[in-house]
């Protein structure tokens, strides 16, 4: 479980790059040649989500899961914006949900 955990962080870390770096230049004047990387980090993201281990219905719907709590530590982090007891609340019952996800791709 702990492969498959860090094989979803890492394919929401792609695709988080992925769309900020756009969002940098769309927003941010970055330099339109940051398209490259991202590009490069979106087509890294759908090859990881291909190496996921379960039907793809059941991945996405964990992965989406793994994504807000990634994209929450990315506001954190990168953003620079503190997390509302809203944000720990919500990221807690998702992951909670991911959870009952998982725990049942082997029954």
């Amino acid at each position: 479980m702990v492969k498959t955990l860090l094989l979803f962080i890492a394919t929401a870390l792609a695709e988080i790059i992925g769309c900020f770096l756009p969002y940098l230049w769309l927003r941010k004047s970055a330099s339109i040649w940051i398209l490259l990387p991202a590009a490069s980090s979106l087509a890294l993201f759908v090859w990881l989500l291909s190496l996921h281990p379960a039907a793809s219905g059941r991945v996405y719907a964990a992965y989406g899961g793994i994504y807000i709590a990634t994209a929450l530590v990315w506001l954190r982090l990168v953003d620079g914006i503190k997390l509302s007891m809203y944000d720990w609340l919500g990221a807690t019952v998702v992951l909670a949900g991911v959870l009952i996800l998982v725990s049942g791709w082997k029954a």
